[in-house]
């Protein structure tokens, strides 16, 4: 259940029927948004008798919630959520591109591709210090050296970093450096490492599972949201299908789906989607036209040499061409609405 408080409710108002959902055996969140508080009801058995609370003072309505998951939903909370990484705004009215290699090599390619990828209009780097990778024997990421070369990378371009954390265990030392982490498709239902990050002092950007319904995906999104965090932002990078023709199929329907039922801002790696460089471009262009909030492309200035996925990787002046359409597309997007 929602209770939405009057616009002009009194602090001490909205304490009574906080302490009223507690002494209930309840747990209350309440929540900002637009010109009124609403408090959240959670952890109740069953369904809320409204009738204790209908006539407090300060309380404007009592919303039944239908969804499994509440904090992420739009019955909680029908105002999209924007969520800000210095200058960059990621939401509703924004479109936000990350971009840059799968894997941190070195400090000159880092540094190199940054350069690229600013240039032609990324506003926040990516990039994988620790790797998960499905062979032993494949490149698993610099550690922390690689977190210290994500550091001077945003030194040297002003661009925030974004990188994967693995395990609870390394979760502090990539909060110390990232500005926003990322939890992977492996990661997605790791509950113990969700609710570490509803802990955390950052953004988590919550890539979907590969084999994720959409409900699975934002009840993941619930755990970091019910741990404090509400700085969430979903990713949608594919899910395995039977096809061959490319690495995982891309759902472009998830983005319609989630902006309906949930207030996060929802973003599409096409890269991990297709596994091929040639698809990137297109699919790229498909999910702005789908109204996602931005994309987090793969970029190497030699993805021949690359160390992790080469192939799905653009060429610098194919990510300078991708940023130009899919702006188009925004553009023509927004001017529509």
């Amino acid at each position: 259940m929602l209770v939405v408080m009057n616009k002009n409710a009194r602090p001490e108002e909205i304490d009574a029927v906080v302490r009223a959902i507690e002494e209930r055996g309840m747990t209350a969140r309440p929540i900002a948004g637009g010109d009124r508080v609403s408090i959240g009801v959670l952890y109740n058995k069953g369904s809320v008798d409204p009738s204790p609370f209908l006539g407090m003072a300060g309380v404007m309505d009592l919303i039944p919630v239908t969804r499994p998951y509440k904090l992420v939903s739009r019955e909680f909370k029908p105002e999209d959520t924007i969520i800000r990484v210095g200058d960059v705004a990621i939401g509703n009215g924004h479109l936000t591109i990350m971009a840059g290699p799968c894997a941190i090599e070195s400090e000159v390619q880092a540094l190199t591709i940054a350069e690229h990828v600013k240039k032609a209009g990324a506003q926040m780097f990516r990039g994988g210090a620790f790797k998960p990778r499905t062979s032993p024997y494949s490149f698993q990421g610099l550690g922390e050296a690689g977190l210290k070369i994500l550091a001077k990378v945003r030194e040297e371009t002003g661009m925030p970093v974004v990188t994967e954390v693995m395990d609870e265990e390394n979760f502090d030392l990539v909060q110390e450096y990232a500005d926003v982490i990322q939890i992977g498709t492996r990661n997605m239902q790791n509950f113990s490492l969700l609710r570490r990050a509803g802990q955390a002092r950052k953004p988590v950007l919550l890539k979907r599972g590969m084999s994720a319904v959409i409900d699975e995906w934002l009840m993941a999104a619930e755990y970091i949201l019910e741990g404090g965090n509400t700085e969430v932002i979903l990713c949608e990078r594919g899910v395995r299908t039977f096809v061959k023709h490319s690495r995982n199929t891309l759902d472009l329907s998830a983005v319609p789906v989630v902006r309906r039922e949930s207030h996060l801002p929802i973003i599409v790696d096409p890269s991990h989607a297709a596994g091929r460089r040639d698809q990137v471009i297109p699919l790229s262009r498909a999910s702005v036209a789908a109204d996602a909030h931005g994309l987090m492309v793969e970029v190497h200035h030699e993805p021949d040499k690359a160390m992790s996925d080469g192939a799905q990787s653009l060429y610098p002046e194919q990510f300078e061409s991708l940023c130009r359409q899919v702006r188009a597309i925004f553009d023509i997007s927004r001017h529509e609405a």
